[in-house]
């Protein structure tokens, strides 16, 4: 359970080395770019840049360890910790291949913990991943999910040890969405409906094929699948939530339930989260609104997830939100960290510019209260207090550690801040 008590800035971070993480790099590998992904492992911070180079920092001597690019064409994309085998999986193009295909590479934890990034291996090797080709990485089944577009075939892999379990070959598949257990096959549109099929995630069985009816000449804005529940909503029409065991429908008002840019599944909770226009809500698949925030703002307006962390008993959301108005030291681009209860709405704790520090306190011995003292901690004080104000202005990526209970926001200087109280 996450401690409620103000958070502190301790360490900060920097991604960007002008010299380049090898020789021969790259030159836009050397410039400063913003942090667009965190993610934390055994003691381990990973930070990712926009420009693609990856650097993961150790919590024990707050030094760099090494960075990620094994090579001097390398550009990463992305990231995903596999706690099935306590492994770090990179996603990443090449200038080699100009950037055209996407290549995945796992490097266990210990490697890079030595400074070893080069001693992983590469995966799916078989696989031709060319845009619009994609990996994903199903962390609640522990399955991978790859798709070929040249040769319209879908193939799951065991997250374990990589192992193909199957492959799905239809080019009507226009998508898939993975569920606890199951994938929800969606195929191309047809004259009034949509073709559907439910497969075991385990071995690729349909479970249930079916057509659900749509309104004519009306955009899809989106269908969903969780669980036995499929959500479905077009454009300007009401949502529609139909249980596919025994095609129960429900209907939520288009006034009610408008399209929101993204949606995040709470599986242990039987909720799910919506976000829209820098606003948070909570439903269930009744249809029913169960919360809305009293001081959850977004920051971005188009719900960047980076920036969004739930925790794994999925009761609390961490977000980068706009800062109170009446902050004084949050001006211009800084905003703050809202630690808020998904269940009631209520804001728990906040780290901003104006609480990181006690704004008349000193760390002193002779207990003054911090006013008239000169002594070097009440400098050192407001020092950090600038520092905690700039850390808090265009964070573009946060990440929560659970085992040690820090914060770690990204921002678009490539700089990483370490939040602990």
């Amino acid at each position: 359970m996450i401690s409620l008590l103000i958070y502190w800035i301790q360490e900060e971070y920097d991604t960007h080395d002008p010299k380049g993480h090898c020789s021969m790099v790259l030159p836009f590998l050397t410039k400063r770019s913003q942090i667009i992904e965190i993610v934390a492992a055994h003691d381990i911070v990973f930070a990712l840049a926009q420009s693609g180079v990856c650097a993961a920092f150790s919590r024990e001597t707050n030094q760099r360890i090494c960075f990620l690019n094994v090579s001097h064409d390398e550009v990463i994309r992305s990231l995903f910790y596999n706690k099935n085998n306590d492994s770090l999986i990179t996603v990443s193009v090449y200038a080699s291949d100009n950037f055209s295909s996407l290549k995945c590479r796992t490097t266990r934890i210990e490697y890079i913990r030595r400074g070893k990034p080069d001693a992983g291996f590469p995966l799916f090797e078989s696989e031709s991943l060319k845009w619009p080709g994609f990996v994903e990485f199903d962390d609640v089944n522990g399955k991978v999910l790859t798709y070929s577009a040249q040769d319209s075939i879908y193939k799951v892999f065991d997250l374990k040890n990589y192992t193909m379990l199957y492959s799905i070959s239809d080019k009507n598949v226009q998508e898939i969405k993975i569920s606890p257990g199951i994938m929800l096959l969606i195929f191309t549109k047809a004259s009034g409906h949509v073709p559907l099929k439910i497969l075991s995630i385990e071995d690729g069985t349909v479970l249930k094929s079916f057509n659900h009816l749509l309104h004519r000449n009306k955009k899809v804005d989106f269908i969903e699948q969780f669980n036995e529940k499929l959500l479905v909503k077009q454009e300007n029409e009401n949502l529609q939530i139909l249980d596919v065991r025994n095609s129960e429908l429900t209907e939520v008002s288009r006034t009610e339930f408008m399209t929101p840019s993204a949606f995040i599944f709470l599986y242990e909770n039987q909720l799910f989260l919506t976000f829209r226009n820098r606003t948070v809500a909570v439903w269930n698949f009744r249809g029913e609104l169960v919360t809305s925030f009293e001081d959850h703002l977004l920051w971005h307006p188009d719900c960047n997830t980076n920036n969004i962390y739930i925790t794994s008993d999925q009761d609390l959301i961490i977000s980068y939100c706009k800062a109170d108005s009446d902050d004084s030291l949050s001006e211009g681009n800084a905003g703050s960290i809202n630690i808020s209860n998904i269940l009631t709405g209520k804001c728990l704790a906040k780290v901003k510019a104006s609480n990181s520090l006690p704004v008349d306190g000193c760390g002193c011995s002779a207990n003054c209260g911090g006013r008239s003292c000169n002594s070097k901690k009440r400098i050192q004080a407001s020092r950090i207090r600038n520092t905690v104000a700039e850390a808090l202005e265009d964070i573009t990526a946060l990440f929560y550690d659970e085992e040690r209970n820090e914060i770690y926001t990204g921002n678009r200087l490539g700089l990483v801040h370490v939040w602990s109280n």
